[in-house]
């Protein structure tokens, strides 16, 4: 197969395979970042990334796993990036409500939005949400997406003691969240693995 063929074939391969997931990368990456945009353009990154080493994934092993271990990686990237970036007190960018015509009214919800507002009024999501990044993630990926531990270190480039240390600590800090909202009952002290 001459290099134009194979380029075609690894083209066809990555429609046939790859973008169906966008869908479910989507709604991962909207949990992650809870804002829409955000979440777009998380999947864009990552849609480049898998289709620039597309070649690198053995065929037969889990797409999606793979796939959200990019997700998951591009996400911790870019979180770390901003955490070291300065804040800025103005943007360059010009929010919606700051173009319309009634500068002091604001911008009318999209239907997303409405729907992510009823969603994250749940306190636990809220708990979930208030986590730093990485026991976010690590929780996401094995209380929701319900992945075994050994695929969430893959995916969070990390050894499976760390996820299963991340794990332990962010569910006390949920639970130490909403024992403090009136919501669930405190945990037991316990002085190893305390946070």
């Amino acid at each position: 197969m001459s290099p134009n063929e194979e380029a075609a074939s690894s083209h066809a391969r990555f429609e046939r395979d790859v973008i169906p997931q966008l869908g479910q990368l989507y709604l991962a990456a909207l949990r992650m970042t809870r804002n829409p945009t955000d979440a777009e353009d998380l999947v864009q990154e990552t849609s480049a990334k898998a289709y620039a080493s597309f070649d690198q994934f053995s065929p037969g092993t889990n797409l999606k796993a793979w796939l959200n271990r990019i997700l998951t990686t591009t996400f911790i990237n870019v979180y770390r990036k901003r955490r070291r970036e300065p804040q800025q007190a103005f943007g360059g960018n010009l929010a919606e409500w700051q173009m319309s015509d009634d500068r002091l009214s604001p911008p009318a919800p999209s239907a997303e939005t409405e729907a992510l507002d009823k969603i994250t009024d749940s306190d636990l999501l809220r708990a979930l949400r208030d986590l730093p990044g990485e026991f976010r993630t690590a929780i996401y990926l094995a209380d929701i997406e319900g992945y075994p531990y050994r695929e969430i270190a893959e995916m969070m480039g990390t050894p499976i003691g760390t996820v299963m240390s991340r794990l332990h600590r962010g569910r006390r800090k949920i639970r130490e969240q909403l024992a403090a909202a009136g919501l669930a009952p405190l945990p037991p002290a316990d002085s190893p693995g305390k946070a």
